[in-house]
């Protein structure tokens, strides 16, 4: 029983990890749910949701040993603007406390299109941590989304400057993507670890619809009664704040295949969202000018 099973998830504050914590917990898994910060608010609000959450890091292999022991499964995702080159340690870390701990099914958050030579450095490096896997023998299965949705609204994302002014400058405004929301990607993650006969092997290039920044546009239009609001800015200095990766990555995407399997995404999950039905769910940010000069300046006294 999902019950009696254990599923450590690393990076479990952030968004892969945390929705893959939240759909574990609600198929009845027993998650100990890894952060480096425990004390973050994401961290206590899965503790309240009922994970065990741990404190460690993976760049610390030693941290990882007690995490690991006993578990069933380990999600593994590792995230490239915060750790960089750094993301090959860790992600090799994590494999090789997994091994040793005798994991049944690693689940792991990729990206990119499965092979070499594109130049994007974190397609590369996912792919040397998803060699050491292989390497190890790890019974493996790779989840590989393209495009979140959440690039369209998470602050964190920058959207007004990258998806809404740079993507299409770089990639083609008229170019389609595959695109996926984060909470499915965590409900396909809960289904593999449910049923390791059907997933461990398989290389699943995750995509709910394929539609371009064009298209993505007008839906968002249709949706709020207005465009979204972009933001010039010169890509040498968007890359003096995020890395050259994305534009690089960006580049990429404009010619290149990415061959994201509609069909079996809708396969695995049926009720997975569109771009359409997921912002329809997202909460508004619209606010009047005023409203956000208020919030910006003090008022007079």
């Amino acid at each position: 029983m999902n019950s009696e099973r254990i599923v450590t998830v690393t990076g479990a504050t952030g968004r892969q990890g945390g929705a893959v914590v939240r759909h574990l917990l609600s198929d009845g898994w027993r998650v100990r749910a890894l952060t480096r910060s425990p004390q973050r608010q994401a961290a206590r609000d899965l503790a309240a949701l009922g994970a065990e959450v741990v404190q460690a890091d993976m760049a610390d292999r030693g941290s990882l040993v007690e995490p690991f022991r006993g578990a069933y499964g380990l999600y593994s995702v590792q995230n490239p603007m915060i750790s960089g080159v750094d993301e090959i340690t860790q992600g090799r870390n994590v494999a090789d406390v997994a091994r040793d701990a005798g994991v049944h099914h690693v689940v792991y958050g990729s990206t990119g299109v499965g092979v070499p030579g594109t130049g994007v450095g974190w397609w590369e490096s996912k792919l040397a941590v998803q060699a050491h896997m292989e390497e190890l023998g790890l019974p493996l299965t790779v989840l590989r989304p393209t495009a979140f949705m959440e690039l369209m609204t998470d602050r964190s994302f920058f959207p007004a400057v990258s998806t809404w002014h740079l993507m299409p400058k770089l990639i083609g405004a008229d170019r389609p993507l595959p695109w996926i929301s984060v909470d499915d990607l965590g409900a396909v993650a809960a289904l593999a670890f449910a049923g390791p006969d059907r997933f461990i092997g398989a290389d699943l290039k995750l995509a709910a619809e394929t539609l371009s920044i064009a298209e993505c546009r007008g839906i968002w239009r249709d949706v709020r009664g207005r465009p979204p609001r972009g933001f010039p800015m010169p890509v040498r200095m968007f890359e003096r704040f995020v890395g050259k990766d994305l534009p690089t990555m960006w580049r990429w995407l404009r010619t290149g295949d990415v061959n994201a399997d509609v069909a079996g995404t809708h396969e695995i999950l049926p009720n997975v969202s569109t771009v359409r039905e997921w912002l329809i769910r997202q909460p508004s940010t619209k606010r009047g000018r005023r409203g956000r000069r208020s919030q910006s300046r003090p008022r007079p006294a």
